[in-house]
C-alpha cells in the first residue's frame, strides 16, 4: 500500500498514539520504521492495523531534540512489541524513546560508535572495526525521562542482583536454531526472566541496500530467513513493482502463488523435523527430512536453488518453469497427502510430546496481537492473521482454503497450526497446477530501474508471519529507505512473557514452537 502518514507532533503524539489504540482499535502495531528524513530530521513512521477490520493506517513523527539528542516518548505502555522495536531503533539512529525502561542496543555492540542508519554516519573502513575483544554487557538498562524543567534524565534498572542464577543459552546451542543468546535468570529450573541477546550475524543489509540500485538488493533477501527466501523476495518486488506501477501478466501470479506454497511446505517440514529433533525423536527428524527432500528438488528443476532461490525479480521471474514442474507437483502433492498420518503416528501422538508441549508457553490471544506475533504463532491463540486472506495478493483471493486457527496459545497449538498449514497448501496448489495459464514470465524492464518519489509498504505471509518492506524512495536508482519487517523478532520479544515460571527444559520446546529463523531477525 501506498503510505500517506499523518504527521503527528511530538507534544500530542502519546494522546494520538493512545486514541488510535484505544478509541478506534488499531491494536496491531506492524512495525515502527527510523528513518533519517534529511532536513526535517530524524523520526518514525508507524504502521498499525486494525485487527477487526483489518484496516491499517501510518503515522509519522518527527523526533524533537533534547539536550541535543533526538526524542520521542514510547508506546511499550500501549503495545508489548514496541519494546524491542524502539530498541532497534535507537540501536541504529539514536532516537531516545522516554519512558522505554530498556534502552539498550538491540543488534550492535555496546561498544559500537555512531548510528549507522543517519545519512551523516561515517562509512569509512576505519571506523568501527571488527575487534576480538569482549563485548562487555551491562548489569542495568536505562530509562529516559524529561524532568519538570525538561531535562533529559536517566535511570538505571538492574537486570540482575547478586544472588540471581544465571545462565546462557547459546548463542552456540543446536536448540536456539542459531546464534542467539538467551540470558536466563533461574530459581532452581524455574525461569524467572529471559533476555534475548541479538545481532550476532547482523550484516547491516538495510543500509547496504541504500548504496545499491534496486536489482542488486535482491540477492540479500534469500539469505535473511533463508527458510522463506521466496517470501522474503516476494514482499521486495512486490513493493518496488507496486511503487513503479508494473502489471504482472497471470501466468506470473500463479507462478509466484505455487512458488511460495511450495517453499511453505519446504520450511514446515523442517520446522516438523527439529521439533523431534529439539525432544530427541530422531525418527520424526528422518521422516520430515526425507520428505523435505521431495519438495526440493521440485523446487530447484525450476529455480535451480535448493536453500538460497534466486528466482522472483523486478516484473516476474527469472526463467519459466520447467517442463517437469506440473506433473512434478501433481505426483508431489498425491504423495504428501499419503504422509501426512505417518507424521501424526509418529510423534504427534507421542505421549513425552504432548507432555512436553502441552499447557507449555502459553500465549493468549491480546498478548499475541500486543507483541505482534503474526504468523502461526498468532494463529495458534485465535488471532485470525493470514495476510493471504485478509490482504490477498496474486491468487490467494482465487483459491479455496482454510485460515487455520486454535485457540489454546500453547506450544502444542503452534505446532498443530504448522502441520495443518501443509495440508492447505497441497489443495491450494492441487486447485493451481493444472490452470497455469500462457503468457509471458517476465515483463521487460527498462536497464536502469527507478522507483517514483513516494513512500511504500508490502507485506505477504511467509511461513513464520509477516514479511513486511517498507521502502521509501527519492526517484532515484537505489531506495532512500528500505526496511525490513522481520518475522522473528515480535517472537522473540515474547519468550520472556511467554517462559516466566516454566521450566528450564520448556525453553528448549517453546524456541521449537516458535520457529524463528535468526538471520531474519538479525538482517
Amino acid at each position: 500500500m501506498k503510505l500517506e502518514s499523518t504527521l503527528l507532533q511530538v507534544g500530542d503524539f502519546a494522546r494520538e498514539m493512545a486514541d488510535l489504540k484505544n478509541k478506534k482499535h488499531f491494536d496491531f502495531l506492524v512495525t515502527i520504521v527510523g528513518e533519517d528524513f534529511g532536513e526535517e530530521g530524524l523520526g518514525c513512521v508507524y504502521i498499525l492495523e486494525n485487527t477487526d477490520t483489518y484496516e491499517r493506517t501510518s503515522v509519522k513523527v518527527i523526533a524533537e531534540e533534547h539536550d541535543g539528542r533526538p526524542c520521542i516518548p514510547t508506546v511499550t505502555d500501549l503495545w508489548k512489541g514496541a519494546g524491542f522495536l524502539e530498541r532497534e531503533v535507537y540501536d541504529f539512529l539514536g532516537i531516545i524513546f522516554l519512558g522505554n525502561k530498556d534502552m539498550r542496543r538491540l543488534f550492535l555492540r555496546n561498544d559500537f560508535v555512531g548510528y549507522p542508519l543517519r545519512k551523516d554516519y561515517d562509512m569509512s573502513p576505519a571506523n568501527n572495526q571488527y575487534t576480538l575483544e569482549p563485548d562487555v554487557d551491562p548489569n542495568y538498562t536505562l530509562e529516559y525521562n524529561l524532568d519538570a524543567n525538561g531535562i533529559l534524565t536517566e535511570t538505571k534498572h538492574t537486570l540482575y542482583d547478586e544472588d540471581d542464577y544465571v545462565i546462557n543459552i547459546g548463542p552456540q546451542h543446536p536448540s536456539t536454531h542459531g546464534v542467539l543468546r538467551l540470558q536466563t535468570v533461574l530459581d532452581g529450573e524455574t525461569i524467572q526472566r529471559v533476555y534475548p541477546h541479538c545481532g550476532y550475524i547482523h550484516r547491516g543489509i538495510e543500509k547496504i541496500c541504500e548504496k545499491y540500485d534496486y536489482p542488486q538488493t535482491l540477492a540479500l533477501t534469500d539469505r535473511m530467513d533463508y527458510l522463506s527466501a521466496m517470501m522474503n523476495r516476494h514482499a521486495l518486488v512486490s513493493v518496488i513493482e507496486e511503487g513503479m506501477g508494473i502489471e504482472l501478466t497471470d501466468r506470473i501470479h500463479y507462478i509466484r502463488t505455487i512458488m511460495d506454497e511450495l517453499q511453505r511446505i519446504n520450511s514446515h517440514l523442517l520446522f516438523y523435523s527439529c521439533c523431534a529433533m529439539d525432544l530427541g525423536a530422531l525418527t520424526a527428524f528422518i521422516y520430515g527430512m526425507r520428505d523435505r527432500e521431495e519438495v526440493i528438488k521440485v523446487m530447484e528443476e525450476t529455480t535451480g536453488g535448493r536453500l538460497i532461490q534466486n528466482y522472483y525479480r523486478i516484473g516476474g521471474c527469472q526463467a519459466d518453469i520447467d517442463p517437469n514442474l506440473v506433473k512434478n507437483v501433481k505426483d508431489l502433492c498425491k504423495y504428501m497427502k499419503g504422509v501426512f498420518s505417518e507424521y501424526h503416528d509418529v510423534f504427534t501422538g507421542n505421549v513425552i510430546f504432548n507432555n512436553r508441549f502441552k499447557n507449555v508457553g502459553m500465549l493468549n490471544k491480546e498478548d499475541a496481537i500486543s507483541y505482534g506475533c503474526t504468523g502461526g504463532t498468532g494463529r495458534a491463540s485465535g488471532w485470525k492473521n493470514d495476510l493471504r486472506k485478509h490482504h490477498a495478493y496474486d491468487l490467494y483471493d482465487k483459491v479455496d482454503f482454510d485460515e487455520i486457527t486454535y485457540t489454546h496459545g500453547d506450544s502444542l497449538d503452534r505446532y498443530l497450526v504448522r502441520m495443518d498449514e501443509m495440508e492447505q497448501s497441497v489443495r491450494i496448489l492441487e486447485q493451481l497446477i493444472d490452470n497455469i495459464p500462457e503468457g509471458d514470465f517476465y515483463v521487460k524492464q527498462k536497464p536502469v530501474i527507478k522507483v517514483p518519489e513516494g513512500t511504500w509498504y508490502k507485506a505477504v505471509e511467509g511461513s513464520r508471519g509477516e514479511i513486511g518492506v517498507y521502502l521509501h524512495s527519492d526517484g532515484g536508482k537505489s531506495p532512500y529507505r528500505l526496511k525490513f519487517r522481520p518475522m522473528g523478532l515480535s517472537l522473540v520479544s515474547a519468550m520472556d512473557h511467554m517462559l516466566r515460571g516454566e521450566k528450564l527444559a520448556d525453553l528448549i520446546t517453546v524456541g521449537a514452537s516458535l520457529d524463528y529463523v535468526i538471520p531474519d531477525i538479525d538482517r
